[in-house]
């Protein structure tokens, strides 16, 4: 008789969708991987067509996609990536969002309303995923709409060793864009030596998409050098008010940091205009050219990413990558 042999080696696979292929290619050369071949087009309708090159029957796969503009699209085409891959076999199947699609409409503010954090979730589940993977999310609650592991990275201590490294410290305040951020600014203010924390009061009207209005500053800034912190930049609206209100109560000089750089709309013209000497985000969405300008600092998070899948693949622990310290 034959000697049958079972391979007991774990295989990764790194895949990426048409969305943002330079962060996949940055994440495959931290891991030193290859991603896998993949083609996908469209059809003349819209529809989206997805196929494996290699046999991916076993594998551990992760299936990367930035859920960037036109959104709805990156979703759709990530969501076919892990049926395909599902139907193909795979042995476990991580998605890894970097920018999760939705994730502002995350509860119920009026009646009739969607929750559609939510409904993405279900359609992952559905999809096929053993496991999600994202970056700083809108709302920390998300990771308990999934049914199943949720790997919440955050962007914060790279982005405070940045910003640490430039200023002096006795003469830094870290400032909420609101109060439901304070107590990321607290870890700010953890990682940064306890530096004093301050908020800006300010309403929004459920019914405006994109519109807040920026009361007061709560804390003393004078004199001081202002860390706005935010997980996202989508029109830079509420951030740039927030500028404008912070130099108008006496601060020195204002830094504004972000994880997601969304820029929708007017938001370069915005943050180009306002008086903050740096913007700084990471590369979580792609920035295009005519998106950059004289003061935005653009961090990598491919490297951070990289560790989490790394970490998964090995069974390790990815504690330290989600509990906002390394």
């Amino acid at each position: 008789m034959g000697e049958i042999r079972l391979s007991s080696e774990k295989r990764l696979r790194l895949f990426t969708g048409r969305g943002y292929p330079e962060l996949a290619d940055d994440v495959a050369s931290e891991l030193g991987v290859e991603l896998t071949p993949t083609s996908a087009y469209d059809f003349s309708n819209g529809e989206i067509f997805v196929r494996f090159e290699e046999s991916v029957r076993g594998c551990d796969a992760f299936v990367l996609q930035s859920h960037s503009s036109p959104v709805n699209k990156q979703i759709m085409e990530q969501l076919i990536m892990v049926d395909a891959l599902k139907r193909a076999s795979a042995k476990r199947i991580t998605v890894i969002t970097p920018f999760y699609g939705y994730a502002r409409q995350d509860k119920k503010h009026r009646g009739r309303e969607p929750i559609s954090a939510r409904l993405m979730a279900d359609l992952f589940k559905t999809a096929g995923a053993d496991r999600l993977m994202v970056v700083d999310l809108h709302a920390s609650q998300i990771q308990g709409f999934f049914d199943g592991p949720v790997d919440h990275l955050f962007a914060l201590p790279m982005l405070a060793n940045y910003v640490g490294s430039k200023v002096d410290r006795t003469r830094l305040t870290i400032v909420s864009p609101d109060s439901g951020r304070v107590r990321v600014a607290e870890r700010w203010s953890d990682l940064l030596g306890g530096c004093p924390i301050a908020f800006i009061h300010k309403t929004r009207d459920p019914r405006v998409p994109n519109e807040a209005v920026v009361g007061r500053v709560v804390g003393d800034v004078e004199g001081q050098t202002c860390i706005v912190i935010d997980d996202m930049i989508d029109t830079a609206g509420t951030i740039t008010k927030a500028v404008e209100v912070l130099f108008e109560a006496g601060a020195k000089d204002v830094i504004v940091t972000a994880t997601h750089g969304v820029f929708s709309g007017p938001a370069v013209e915005r943050l180009r205009g306002c008086k903050a000497s740096e913007v700084v985000i990471t590369n979580t969405l792609p920035i295009s050219e005519d998106q950059k300008f004289e003061g935005l600092t653009v961090l990598s998070i491919a490297p951070l990413i990289a560790r989490a899948i790394r970490e998964v693949f090995e069974d390790g622990s990815v504690t330290s990558l989600f509990d906002g310290h390394s």
